[in-house]
């Protein structure tokens, strides 16, 4: 059986409002470099996922928007403007009716190796039913995927994970630590400094702690 090729939708908020509990976690950066950083690392590694055949970024913001232009991705204009869930089902919308995988942006040790696993994983699964991968903590979701003919129906947000069980969502059980590190603090930050920052975020975090 060959590999499906999925579609996958990455909504970007604008950098003025993005991340805010990250306000501060590299002292000396700007907090829109920080979070424009986090997004383009997060693009480049899903670019690199050779499951994916496209990436749907969904954002108002003119820099993310030229960033992710530059990493191949498709742009579309956060129409919805409604938040996160809208934004992907919105992006899900756009990409047609095949696979599709929403993804969130501040994944920036994210390695394309583990989320062609992860996609493996839904394919591999049971038929017809969606599946999402909680972050680290367990509460919050990553991702969430949909195989082609079923909406992504999204719950994102606080408790997440349960919220896409409570769905109809079946979780995904593979360890995949940079799939799973998300950042939302300067403690997830140092998490995923561990794991291995993508080049765009590596560079941020070696300006404020030069070797």
């Amino acid at each position: 059986m060959s590999q499906p090729t999925w579609a996958v939708v990455v909504p970007v908020k604008r950098l003025a409002v993005a991340k805010s509990r990250l306000r501060g976690a590299l002292a000396g950066v700007p907090h829109e470099e920080l979070a424009l950083a986090l997004a383009t690392d997060t693009v480049a590694a899903v670019r690199a996922c050779p499951a994916v055949a496209e990436i749907l970024v969904v954002t108002d913001d003119a820099r993310v928007a030229a960033a992710a232009l530059d990493a191949g991705a498709r742009v579309l204009p956060d129409r919805p403007g409604a938040g996160l869930n809208a934004a992907f089902r919105h992006g899900a919308a756009a990409a047609g009716g095949g696979w599709v995988a929403g993804l969130t942006a501040d994944l920036p040790a994210l390695r394309p190796a583990e989320l062609a696993a992860a996609l493996r994983a839904v394919c591999a699964g049971p038929p017809g039913v969606r599946r999402f991968v909680a972050d680290a903590p367990g509460d919050g979701t990553v991702l969430l995927a949909a195989p082609p003919g079923l909406p992504l129906d999204p719950r994102f947000g606080v408790g997440s994970a349960g919220a896409h069980a409570a769905s109809g969502a079946l979780p995904l059980a593979g360890k995949w630590p940079s799939l799973r590190r998300d950042v939302d603090t300067a403690a997830d930050l140092a998490a995923a400094v561990r794991l291995g920052l993508g080049p765009r975020t590596a560079a941020l975090a070696a300006a404020r702690c030069p070797a």
